[in-house]
């Protein structure tokens, strides 16, 4: 198995899908912890059915780069989903429902009515479940993940206290002057670059697991935000490095090798917690 291993590090492909799924898994479980204590998991799942809906447009349109489209769009509703829904009377799940189911149809319909290729049914299924573009990725590509990487970590560690007060107080946290919208809009806008990031990886469907899971798992054991979230952080890195390696070496779908993964990982922790005394 080590030599097998070491036979496939000789490939540049296996050492960039290495480090763009690490970073973008640290990423996912240091934003998820917020978002699962805020009572907001889904709203992952929604910006990754918006993203969805991003891709189709750039498909259509023939952009090579298509994430100079699927970025501003999935910003654009993220900053809809917290500013927008409350304009027009509908928040939290019904903004969420509405947002995702909507832009998922409009991106199944423009790539059926103005077809890109002659297997439409397959690129959909591709891009929502995950490929081996993982596997195919260029240098530029990997740069531009660790920059955009790179800065979603700088600014959770520069905000931390802001964005910890945010999660357990909001109202407290507004009272004493803190611009909780603001930090707010700043979370979404955050995972709305990780779900870009992450759809090479795992697909627009199973976004929502690289979020929620880590945080998840790591509550069962771990009680203190601090430790909830280095706990979510190792256990969201080990088990995406290990569905990569496994996808790999077994030639299963990477997406949701690291999914299935996390989903053993999980119970896991749901037994050590149960052992002691914590869950």
């Amino acid at each position: 198995m080590i030599a097998t291993l070491n036979h496939y590090f000789s490939f540049p492909f296996v050492r960039y899908a290495l480090i763009v799924g690490v970073l973008i898994s640290l990423c996912a479980s240091l934003l998820g912890v917020t978002l699962v204590l805020k009572r907001f998991s889904f709203l992952g799942d929604g910006l990754s059915h918006v993203a969805f809906g991003g891709l189709a447009i750039a498909a259509v349109m023939g952009v090579t780069n298509n994430m100079l489209i699927i970025l501003p769009v999935t910003v654009g509703g993220a900053i809809f989903l917290l500013k927008g829904g409350k304009r027009f009377k509908f928040n939290g799940d019904a903004a969420i429902a509405v947002i995702s189911v909507g832009a998922l149809a409009f991106g199944y319909l423009l790539m059926n009515v103005f077809k890109t290729s002659s297997n439409v049914s397959g690129d959909v299924c591709t891009t929502l479940f995950g490929s081996t573009s993982i596997l195919t990725l260029k240098k530029s590509e990997v740069i531009l993940s660790v920059i955009l990487s790179i800065i979603v970590i700088g600014l959770f560690v520069y905000l931390y206290n802001k964005l910890f007060a945010v999660t357990f107080d909001e109202d407290f946290s507004a009272a004493t002057g803190t611009n909780a919208s603001l930090y707010n809009l700043i979370i979404a806008v955050l995972i709305a670059v990780i779900i870009v990031l992450a759809m090479n990886l795992v697909g627009s469907l199973l976004i929502s697991a690289l979020i929620v899971f880590p945080a998840l798992s790591a509550m069962r054991v771990f009680k203190s935000f601090l430790a909830v979230t280095i706990c979510s952080a190792v256990f969201s890195v080990c088990c995406t490095v290990a569905g990569i390696l496994i996808a790999i070496v077994a030639g299963t779908p990477v997406g949701s090798t690291i999914v299935m993964a996390d989903i053993v990982m999980y119970i896991v922790f749901i037994i050590v917690g149960k052992a002691k005394g914590l869950s």
